[in-house]
């Protein structure tokens, strides 16, 4: 999978091709932006969210669980030197104790809170 990004018509805002999907990234106003789209940490934010309900919804079908929608939130913000991810997980269906304590170790296996909890290596090439 390759993602690209390039100008789009305001003075920050990028067009981002994701395979066939094309959606915006811009900065606010504040920033010299148009606040067309999110920012990239509200778009990585935006993963982490997607990727922890798809994550517990596939698990609790296949395991049966009466789970009827779960709801991620995600606070994110700048914090004593680290980028801090506040993910916020509500579990609505007739779900036990145990059933919603086995969801959340799930959570914490989705790809993508494993990628952002481990090594992460760029490599840039420029020309």
């Amino acid at each position: 999978m390759e993602v690209t990004a390039h100008k789009g018509t305001g003075p920050l805002q990028q067009v981002l091709g994701i395979g066939r999907h094309q959606l915006l990234s811009d900065a606010p106003a504040a920033f010299g932006g148009e606040d067309s789209g999110p920012e990239p940490h509200d778009l990585l934010a935006a993963a982490l969210a997607a990727c922890t309900a798809l994550t517990v919804t596939m698990y609790a079908r296949r395991k049966g669980m009466p789970l009827e929608d779960v709801r991620v939130r995600i606070g994110h913000a700048q914090q004593d030197g680290a980028y801090l991810f506040q993910r916020h997980i509500e579990y609505v269906g007739d779900l036990s104790a145990e059933d919603r304590a086995r969801l959340t170790d799930i959570a914490n296996k989705c790809p993508v809170h494993k990628t952002l909890s481990g090594t992460i290596r760029i490599e840039t090439e420029a020309f």
